[in-house]
This record gives C-alpha cells, sequence and structure tokens, in this order.
C-alpha cells in the first residue's frame, strides 16, 4: 500500500491501527461459510464448491464399545480417473461423518467402506461447480519448478507470513453457538494479508512464570483451564479411553474460520512444554488421538501438519518417533498436506520425511543461518518458524530475545531477504494469552504492528519471492535480492548512512525507495551510484530498487 507523504509525520503504528479498524470492516463482510453439513440421503445428489469442506452425516443402527475404533471410509471417484479414499470418523452419539473437500469442478461419486454393517457400502454423487470465494485458492503446494517456494493449487504464488496462536482452540471454547472472538481475530489479520496462523491443537499451560496483571483480566488468560481437554476427564486427572468428541467439534470452526479467510492452519498436532498429559507413546490411546486429528481435518485445504511444537525438547519423542509419526500422517491422508516438524535438528536429518524445513534460529546471524540452511535444502522451502523476537504487548507473556516492533520487523525482513519464510509473534496472543480485540483496548496500550507485515506481504506481490533469489555476492553493506534480469533489491536497515557500490559507477538505470514502516514508494528516479542513501534514513528501514537496463 502507498501512502501519502503527509502520513510521514504521523506514528506510524497509529497509522497501521487504524488501517486495521478500517480493512477489517471490509473483510467481515465478504466470507461465507465453508463447511456444508447435510445428513446422508440414498437418492440425493450434493452440490459443492471447489474446494469447499463437505460433512455427510451418517447414521450407524447397531452399538459398538469401542466407536473410535471402528473404521469408516469412502472411495471417491472423480473427473480424469481421480480416486481418493476419504477418511470418516465418530462425531458421537450413533453419527459418523464422512468429510471431503475436491479440488478438481465436474461429477464425483463415492462408496462407504466399514466395519460397521449399517455404514457399509452406501453410495453418493457430488457435483462441484466453480469456487466463489476469492480467498479460497486451494491448499498450500511446492511448486515443481520453484521448489523453495510455496504456491497454492490454483498456480497463485503464497508469499507465506505466518503468526503464532497457541490457544486459539480455547478463545471461544465456552461459546457453543459461535466463534466471534476467534473470528474478530482472524478478520484482523486477514485484513492484513497475515495467510499462516501457526497453532497447536491442544496446550494447557505456560511452564514460566505469568504476568501479575493478568490476575486482574481473566479475559484474557486461557492457560490451565481443566474444562478443556481433548480427552475425556481433565488435563490434571485425565482419562485416555475415549476422546472428547466436542472438543473437536468446536476446534472445528477455527479451522473452518481460517479457511474462509484463506489463511493456512498450520496444526501441531503434539506439544511437549506446555504442561499437558499426553497418554504413552504408541499406546492405542496416542495413536486414537493422532490418527483422530488427522481423519478429521485432512479434508480442509487449509491445512498443514505439524507433527509437534519444539518435537525434539523431550524426552518423550524420539527421532524414531517422529519419523513413524509422520509415515501415519502419510497413510492416512489422501489429499497429501504438506508436513513438516517443528524442529530444525529433526528436520535437517530427517530432509526425505518433511516437505517443509521448519527452524527455530534466534541467532544474531539469522540472515546468514537462514541463507546457509537455504542453500542446504535446494529442494525445499526453509521456514523460521520462530526467531526470538516476541512484540511487546499489554503483558509481558514470553519476551525472548527482541520486543521492540521495529526489531522484530527487521528480522522477519532479514529472513525474507535470505529466501526463508517467516512467523510474527506478538505477546498478546501468541501463548496462554490471547487478546482478540486489540485495537479496542485502551489507547495506552501497546498494540501490534500488524501493518508493518502487510507492507512486507503487498511488497512481494510486485517482488515476488519465487523470482527473487539472495544474492550474496551484490550485498556489500546491505541485503540484496535479484532476479536476474537486472533488478535488484537492497534492504537497508535505518542506521545506514547510504549503500556505496563502486563497481556500479557505470551502471545505468533507475531507482526507486520502498519504507517497511509505512509501505510508501518514493518517486523512481535516475541511478545514483556509486552512492545510494534512503530518504528515511535514519528514521525507517528501507528497500533500494534498483532496475538497470544490464543484467
Amino acid at each position: 500500500m502507498i501512502l501519502s507523504p503527509v502520513l510521514r509525520g504521523f506514528s506510524a503504528r497509529l497509522v497501521c491501527a487504524l488501517l486495521c479498524i478500517f480493512l477489517l470492516q471490509v473483510v467481515q463482510t465478504t466470507f461465507g461459510q465453508t463447511i456444508s453439513r447435510l445428513k446422508f440421503e440414498s437418492s440425493q445428489t450434493i452440490s459443492a464448491e471447489k474446494w469447499q469442506v463437505i460433512d455427510v452425516a451418517f447414521v450407524a443402527t447397531e452399538a459398538t464399545a469401542q466407536p473410535f475404533e471402528e473404521s469408516f471410509s469412502a472411495l471417491l471417484a472423480g473427473p480424469d480417473n481421480r480416486t481418493l479414499e476419504a477418511q470418516g470418523f465418530y462425531n458421537g452419539g450413533d453419527e459418523w461423518v464422512l468429510r471431503f473437500s475436491a479440488a478438481e469442478e465436474g461429477e464425483w461419486s463415492f462408496k462407504t467402506t466399514s466395519s460397521l454393517k449399517s455404514l457399509h457400502g452406501l453410495a453418493g454423487q457430488v457435483t462441484v461447480g466453480p469456487n466463489k470465494n476469492p480467498r479460497q485458492r486451494g491448499g498450500l503446494v511446492i511448486h515443481p519448478d520453484h521448489p523453495q517456494n510455496f504456491f497454492y493449487e490454483d498456480g497463485t504464488e503464497c508469499a507465506m507470513l505466518a503468526f503464532e496462536a497457541d490457544w486459539l482452540f480455547a478463545l471461544d471454547y465456552d461459546n457453543p453457538e459461535a466463534a466471534p472472538k476467534t473470528a474478530h481475530l482472524l478478520d484482523l489479520l486477514a485484513a492484513q494479508r497475515i495467510n499462516q496462523v501457526v497453532t497447536t491443537v491442544y496446550s494447557y499451560d505456560v511452564q514460566w512464570p505469568k504476568d501479575p496483571l493478568l490476575s486482574n483480566h481473566p479475559e484474557h488468560e486461557f492457560g490451565g483451564r481443566d474444562e478443556i481437554y481433548p480427552f475425556l476427564g481433565t488435563n490434571p486427572k485425565p482419562d485416555f479411553s475415549a476422546l472428547n468428541v466436542e472438543f473437536f467439534q468446536r476446534f472445528d470452526r477455527v479451522v473452518s474460520l481460517m479457511n474462509e479467510r484463506g489463511i493456512t492452519a498450520h496444526l501441531m498436532i503434539y506439544v511437549w512444554n506446555k504442561n499437558v498429559k499426553w497418554p504413552d507413546t504408541e499406546s492405542l490411546a496416542d495413536n486414537r488421538y493422532f490418527d483422530y486429528v488427522v481423519k478429521r481435518y485432512q479434508a480442509f485445504p487449509n491445512v498443514i501438519w505439524d507433527v509437534s511444537k519444539e518435537a525434539l525438547n523431550n524426552a518423550r519423542c524420539t527421532e524414531a518417533y517422529g519419523c513413524e509419526r509422520i509415515d501415519r500422517i502419510r497413510k492416512l491422508d489422501p489429499y497429501k498436506r504438506l508436513v513438516t516438524v517443528h524442529d530444525g535438528g529433526f528436520c535437517r536429518r530427517n530432509k526425505d520425511k518433511v516437505d517443509i524445513i521448519s527452524w527455530q534460529v534466534w541467532s544474531a546471524t539469522i540472515y546468514d543461518d537462514m541463507l546457509d540452511t537455504l542453500n542446504q535444502h535446494p529442494d525445499k522451502p526453509v521456514f523460521n518458524i520462530e526467531h526470538g523476537g516476541y512484540e511487546s504487548s499489554p503483558y509481558v507473556v514470553f519476551p525472548g530475545d527482541y520486543s521492540d516492533p521495529k526489531t522484530c520487523l527487521r528480522r522477519n525482513w532479514l529472513i525474507h531477504f535470505a529466501g526463508a519464510y517467516s512467523t510474527y509473534y506478538w505477546q498478546g496472543a501468541a501463548w496462554n494469552v490471547i487478546i482478540h480485540n486489540p485495537f479496542e483496548l485502551a489507547t495506552h496500550s501497546p498494540k501490534p504492528a500488524f501493518g508493518y507485515y502487510r507492507h512486507l506481504i503487498d511488497f512481494c506481490d510486485r517482488f515476488p519471492p519465487s523470482e527473487f533469489k539472495p544474492s550474496r555476492k551484490d550485498n556489500q553493506s546491505a541485503y540484496c535480492l535479484a532476479n536476474g534480469k537486472g533488478t535488484y533489491l537492497f534492504y537497508l536497515p535505518s542506521a545506514h548512512e547510504k549503500l556505496s557500490k563502486y563497481g556500479w559507477k557505470k551502471k545505468k538505470g533507475t531507482i526507486q525507495w520502498f519504507n517497511t514502516l509505512t509501505g510508501e514508494y518514493s518517486e523512481a528516479s535516475a541511478s545514483s551510484a556509486p552512492y545510494f542513501t534512503s530518504p528515511w534514513k535514519g528514521e525507517a528501514d528501507s528497500v533500494l530498487i534498483f532496475k538497470t537496463e544490464s543484467k
């Protein structure tokens, strides 16, 4: 977004907040429902849109003592001889659900297979038409010609930028009818083009001291809530004999709301360091939970799988166990959603197992470390899932090593200029604290700098990551991306006096500057080589766009 120069004198964060409110009002009117639910009837033909999630409810007439252990699936046959074996799941009472989505328009048919006689051999028809939600472009995929970049199934490039919200499952859990707080927070993110939410399926509580201010604001504290648990019983007193279907029914809303907004749900199936009482590894209860998550959410095109948050940061999770969990996903998920593990060492040692190299790097040399990682994995995207920058909020939740908004933003830009993808953390939403309406708080409360990140994604529209690659040889005192066709991008932190490119004295071309805080572009002008000085020197980090007449 290009802002008028008259806005330079205002607080950049205030401008971002105002834009957030305006864009939220626009976004809230653009989304429809993406789960279509209906009861199975043998003679009906189901109408659906491409990438729309369909729930077909089936009633079993026979009783079973172990419903989660019964098998239920359907073979779907579609256009061009496409087949898909979709897993169904138990949904409480006498109900089983076949949940599926189609990436191809046309006529589909299905036939069920089940260990329960009343659910076996049932057939139906589905007519899939075009998708009408412009935010939905299908699932994230790896492009064969650009294996280090994310694309959607419709061929559109995704300049992926994530936002972590681990306790999102709990935000509206006490509301059986709707999830308005979740919708509001996701609308804020969608308005600023943040397109992925990293979240846990379940977490219990943090292991570090909590801000005393939270005791006066229970509406923002979601850790340690005993009434929320994916198994029977409670986290302090678990009962692993069965799953809590109601928990997953309410989590459906979270994933669906993200899908409506074109936001990828990065689902971390486990987390080891949030005080969760998990069943023993590879026990019946453990496998039941893991398989159920995969069966229940595989049809959502916006899902990618992450075995666990900080996977090997616990003796419970061995390398072999992580690999076995990935194999279970591959076996159960016919949609072939992308898979990763929140552990850089695991991804490096098991690169053939994962689709995405997820790396947690806090280093001062983050650009070099991410670029080296990218060069070591030429066939996979590299994702810095946690870079130590946790922007300040009204509460001190987990400050990490960086909390200043501009410093946190800078680390994301450095990761971007290294050719990798990154995650934005705001302490008011990342862990047990969730402030779903930050712009409605008192004016003096620290607000998230969402708008800063919209400028990053807007910049990527103009200069796509798949076309602009790191050029270390051109870095000099700034960081360079180049497209090999004569266009160079240089990232300059605000303290830079100038960028000196003595070898470019004779290069002819035009230059333009981009302000990372406001999204403003300067007027294009003739090259000033060998010295380039940002118009926002000392005020804001900027990007020099140099278009030369020769490569």
